[in-house]
Parts: structure tokens; C-alpha cells; sequence
């Protein structure tokens, strides 16, 4: 396959999966997102189903039901009605006849703690340190951003950073910021089906949309946390925030992922010691 189609046809899954993510709470069809990319229904779902192993309509449920679970736990505030519909669902009994098939619990028992026990199979007795962070409540600018997607919290992401750096040095990009974006709660995703994202902030003149995909990270109100620490801390910091911190402080989260500002990227330093940023879209109550 030529490095041009490779490129064209990750553009696809990369145009429709920030499509996906920036409109989960709207009527989402492969009709619309074909023509999006300018292809036929059927090689659209070709594509989607080679790049990303999963039929379209099953990666769409999968990730409307992630960010609904996600919500429950963390917007306490919200009704049940109001996660479904900022998650994309119009009809309750769909709603909770998916979620129930996908999580083994209602979503009104989820929300009412059973996520816990749901929670202790995924860590399976994995250490939970305690946490007791404040966060800064500040305004992230819009930058643009060249980025490559990881299916997978885990130590290979290292070559996916390793292929940044080296564009970012290609095309003369010396002062730059790594992000990684968490799209997953991994106190209730498994590792293994967390979707992540690495990426580096890039000038609006530098045109590079034939060798890397590139996205803009809109303005958005956060919670900022500070924080040190090895490989593996990064998972209990995310279950901290959206399961202990946002509790009471007046605000609930988004459906937009946390990003993480690397200041020291545990997934190339050697020591596995990070110090990071952690940026969480939130909104007041």
C-alpha cells in the first residue's frame, strides 16, 4: 500500500473518531460520515472495519457507552435522562438495555456505587494510592495539534512519542508541547481498550496533512492538577479526579478527554518518572 493511502485512510478514521468525540450527543450515522470523507457508503465501512478491527456501528456504541459510565460516576448532579442525552441516546430503554448488556449493572445501580465493584475486577487488587489534590480552575487555549492515535494504555505508546519527536525535528518544530489525551476511565476500562492519543502542538502555517493527521484543540474551561510521579500513577490520578475530587466542588465534568501536558514524558525519559499537568474539561453546575 502506498504511504499516501496509508495516510488517506488513517485520515478517515482520525477525521470521524474526532467527529464521534466532539458530537457524542447528536444522531451519528455512517451515511453522514462517508460523506464527510468524500467515499462511497460501503468503502467507508471497509476502511473503518480494517483500521480499527470493529465495525463502525460498534466502535459508536462502545464509546457512547464508556463516556455515559463515565459521567455517571463523576456528574452526580446529572440525571440519568440528562447523561443519556449529552452521550447521543433519545430512548431510555435502549439506553439502559445497552448499558446493562455492557457493564452488568443498570445505569441507576452505577451510579449509585456499583461501579466500585466493576471497578475492582478491571484494577484486579491493584494498589490505589490515596490522593488528596486541589486543581486550579483555568482556561486552555486553542492550539493545533499533529497527533497520532494508540489503542491501549501501555509502554509501547513510547514509539508512537518517538515518531512524534522525530517529525517535530523533520520539520524544524523546536518548541513544542506533548499532550496525551485520555478518552477512557481506566478504573472502569481495561487497559488494553483505552484510547489514547499522543500528540504535539504544531504553528497554523506549518502544512503537513499529507504525512500526519492534525486536529484543533478547542478553548475550554478545566480543572488543572499538578503532579509527579512513575509510570502507572497516571491511572490512579484519573480515578482520583473523576471519582473523589469533582464530588461536591460545584462543577461536573465533560465529555471532552482529559489532556495531560507533559513537562517530563515518563514514556521517554528512561527513569519512568513523569511530571505532568493533567487539564479536565469541566463545567459549572
Amino acid at each position: 500500500m502506498k504511504k499516501e493511502t496509508i495516510q488517506q485512510r488513517a485520515d478517515i478514521i482520525n477525521k470521524s473518531l474526532y467527529y464521534i468525540y466532539k458530537y457524542i450527543d447528536t444522531d451519528i450515522t455512517l451515511d453522514d460520515l462517508a460523506k464527510m470523507n468524500h467515499v462511497s457508503k460501503f468503502h467507508y465501512h471497509r476502511i473503518f472495519k480494517e483500521e480499527t478491527g470493529v465495525n463502525f456501528s460498534d466502535m459508536l456504541t462502545s464509546i457512547r457507552l464508556q463516556k455515559a459510565a463515565n459521567l455517571l460516576i463523576s456528574n452526580q448532579h446529572s440525571t440519568i435522562s440528562e447523561i443519556m442525552a449529552n452521550c447521543g441516546y433519545s430512548s431510555h430503554s435502549s439506553f439502559i438495555k445497552a448499558f446493562k448488556k455492557r457493564y452488568n449493572y443498570t445505569p441507576t445501580q452505577w451510579k449509585k456505587g456499583s461501579y466500585k465493584n466493576y471497578s475492582k475486577e478491571i484494577l484486579k487488587g491493584k494498589y490505589i494510592k490515596p490522593l488528596d489534590l486541589e486543581a486550579d480552575i483555568k482556561v486552555r487555549e486553542e492550539v493545533r495539534c499533529a497527533y497520532i492515535r494508540h489503542k491501549g494504555y501501555n509502554k509501547t505508546i513510547k514509539y508512537t512519542w518517538e515518531k512524534l519527536k522525530a517529525l517535530a525535528y523533520e520539520l524544524n518544530i523546536k518548541d513544542y508541547q506533548e499532550i496525551g489525551f485520555h478518552h477512557d476511565n481506566p478504573s472502569i476500562t481495561p487497559l488494553d481498550d483505552c484510547k489514547y492519543i499522543a500528540a504535539i502542538t504544531i504553528p497554523y502555517n506549518i502544512k503537513i496533512e499529507n504525512r500526519i493527521s492534525t486536529f484543533i484543540l478547542p478553548e475550554a474551561l478545566c480543572a488543572v492538577f499538578s503532579y509527579k510521579g512513575k509510570y502507572g500513577d497516571i491511572i490512579n490520578l484519573i480515578r482520583y479526579i473523576h471519582q473523589d475530587w469533582i464530588k461536591d466542588k460545584g462543577y461536573e465534568v465533560t465529555t471532552q478527554p482529559c489532556s495531560v501536558k507533559y513537562i517530563k514524558n515518563h514514556l521517554l525519559d528512561k527513569s519512568e518518572e513523569f511530571e505532568v499537568e493533567v487539564w479536565v474539561p469541566i463545567k459549572v453546575i
